[in-house]
């Protein structure tokens, strides 16, 4: 319970600082914490929203973070570098200091991993970046963080550091899991409701976002009808997923249903400039049985069938009385 409260208000902070903007909020508007944090100014540039690098594996990149304390009271904040991923509502965020990094989160090294600050004074921590000799190509997210921990919530303050690792960039989304529901209707004639649901993940190696289309059909693509427009998924790291469930109106119990998804990578450049990339379809099929047409038209036969089902019955004792009828005259025939 402590570990997920703390988590909750470390989510908060990182989203209130614009770690998943990209964007620093003043410690004013913030309200949460006395203190903030900005790129060093250097051969990078200065009043960088953020850190971004493009490297070769086996480089090291010099930077440095700016610590300030705007508050009223002496500070002593935890620096440390970590992992990045994406959360469940689609938020990017950093793990905990008792997480174990293996990317970004590992290669950054601050030269402090403490700092002490009286009231209204700044600290400039330097790091280094050291690109791993077999890192992958591609892109990498983590972040620098600052932090203070008071009882069980850990208040902390990041920027994010994105590193893209020279090499063939090979981004591609999959889309796993597909699945198609049904629910009916009291109405035989009318229509009713399907569910989509699947995964997306990132199979790449490039950051990602994913726009999506779907709809559904009947057989022999009968009966067509589109989705509501689906929001596009958040930026996705490489390897991470993210599950959607999206409901399409109005659709015909064609007894078998066809879902067809197609999910179009969206790639944001350097210069912020986002570029679709050719769709990925995906099909799933599934039953939309008419149960109340099928009653109805059970209860409709309903009479017939008794009525023929009454025919036979005197069909065959009319039969009957005739066969035992023939069979007596055979016999007496015999016995003369």
């Amino acid at each position: 319970m402590r570990r997920t409260f703390a988590r909750l208000a470390t989510a908060v902070l990182l989203a209130a600082t614009g770690f998943a903007a990209g964007a620093q909020v003043p410690a004013a508007a913030q309200g949460v914490v006395p203190w903030t944090v900005a790129t060093a100014a250097n051969e990078f540039g200065a009043d960088r929203a953020n850190y971004s690098y493009t490297a070769e594996p086996g480089e090291q990149v010099r930077d440095g973070l700016v610590i300030a304390n705007r508050g009223t009271a002496p500070l002593d904040l935890a620096v440390y570098s970590a992992d990045a991923f994406t959360t469940a509502a689609g938020q990017l965020d950093l793990v905990t200091r008792d997480t174990r990094s293996h990317g970004v989160g590992a290669w950054v090294h601050p030269a402090a991993d403490h700092v002490t600050l009286p009231p209204g004074q700044s600290a400039d921590v330097p790091f280094t970046l050291t690109i791993p000799p077999d890192a992958t190509p591609g892109d990498h997210l983590g972040g620098l963080v600052t932090s203070v921990r008071q009882g069980d919530v850990e208040r902390r303050l990041g920027l994010r550091v994105h590193l893209r690792v020279g090499g063939a960039l090979t981004p591609r989304l999959s889309v796993e899991d597909a699945r198609v529901d049904y629910s009916g209707t009291p109405n035989p004639f009318g229509t009713g409701e399907a569910t989509l649901s699947y995964t997306i993940r990132n199979t790449g190696n490039a950051i990602a976002a994913a726009r999506q289309t779907a709809s559904v059909t009947g057989p022999f693509g009968t009966f067509a009808t589109p989705s509501a427009p689906i929001p596009d998924s958040p930026q996705l790291l490489p390897g991470e997923t993210w599950h959607v469930v999206t409901s399409v109106h109005d659709v015909v119990p064609a007894v078998r249903l066809s879902a067809a998804v197609s999910v179009t990578p969206l790639l944001t450049d350097a210069s912020g400039s986002t570029a679709p990339l050719p769709a990925v379809p995906s099909v799933a099929s599934g039953w939309a049985v008419p149960w109340a047409l099928v009653v109805l038209l059970a209860v409709a036969c309903a009479p017939a069938a008794v009525l023929l089902a009454r025919r036979h019955r005197g069909k065959t004792e009319v039969d009957s009385r005739v066969d035992g009828e023939v069979a007596e005259e055979i016999s007496a025939t015999a016995e003369n």
